[in-house]
């Protein structure tokens, strides 16, 4: 792995693994790690050897959220204060619409900007002691990283507003209970569990996952003709490619096909 500041990135088999490296500050983002994590997301989705995207923490938590020793420094009055979150939106956006499969693994915290970026991944897999907490009205600030857009449509609004208002921790099982959580496997099986899944969804149809994802990011803000307009429109593209082609020379030879979802052992 190469180490930019305190993010770790590696190119494997068709994965990206991203790892938030800052365990003593249980992986809180300062300015710099978090311009290094939307670099590290920008080269993940240029490379073409790249098919899915892992993110995870080092050490015992995922991300505490930003760092608040950085913020107890920066004296800001409104407009600087919207050039300084501006980024960290949009980094949030680009995290959510990334064109290629984003699982993020989540042991211990998930604060913050850290449930921020498990909101916006496309997977997300934790432990029973991972706790998810939207903490920002506890130092008086809105909540940023696009949760506010992420966290109704996952968990519906009545729910959002009492995580939103009281800034109250979930634990892993009550986060899998709301719909936030995937998969809940235990510590030692976390990082193994999150590369299998990022593996098999590297194996899917580029096109069809990309189709399916901005067509789901659009559901909710579309009526039911734009829906099938989406469908017909996907399917026209996806019937073309050379992967829906070899998928069905595979399954009418009674071959195995390339995608299948891991199974939990």
């Amino acid at each position: 792995m190469q180490t930019q500041q305190d993010l770790l990135y590696d190119e494997r088999d068709g994965v990206a693994h991203i790892v938030l490296n800052k365990p003593e500050k249980k992986n809180a983002l300062n300015p710099e790690m978090r311009n290094a994590l939307w670099e590290a997301l920008g080269k993940a989705s240029a490379s073409a050897q790249v098919r899915a995207v892992l993110i995870s923490g080092a050490g015992k938590d995922f991300c505490s959220g930003g760092d608040i020793s950085v913020m107890a420094t920066t004296d800001s009055d409104a407009e600087s204060g919207r050039k300084r979150i501006d980024p960290v939106t949009r980094g949030a956006r680009q995290l959510l619409e990334l064109q290629k499969p984003v699982i993020v693994a989540v042991d211990g915290c998930a604060y913050g900007i850290g449930f921020s970026l498990a909101l916006a991944a496309d997977i997300v897999v934790a432990t029973p002691r991972s706790r998810f907490c939207l903490s920002f009205m506890r130092l008086g600030l809105v909540p940023d990283g696009l949760a506010l857009f992420t966290l109704p449509r996952i968990i519906g609004w009545a729910r959002a507003k009492k995580m939103l208002y009281s800034a109250q921790e979930i634990d892993g099982q009550t986060a899998s209970d709301y719909g936030v959580v995937t998969e809940l496997v235990e510590p030692d099986a976390l990082l193994e569990r999150a590369r299998a899944i990022a593996h098999a969804l590297a194996s899917s149809s580029p096109a069809a996952f990309a189709l399916t994802k901005n067509a789901l990011l659009r559901s909710f803000s579309s009526d039911a003709s734009a829906v099938m307009d989406m469908e017909i429109n996907g399917q026209g593209v996806a019937y073309s490619t050379r992967y829906h082609k070899d998928a069905v020379k595979a399954f009418m030879g009674k071959q195995p096909l390339a995608f299948t979802w891991p199974p939990k052992v």
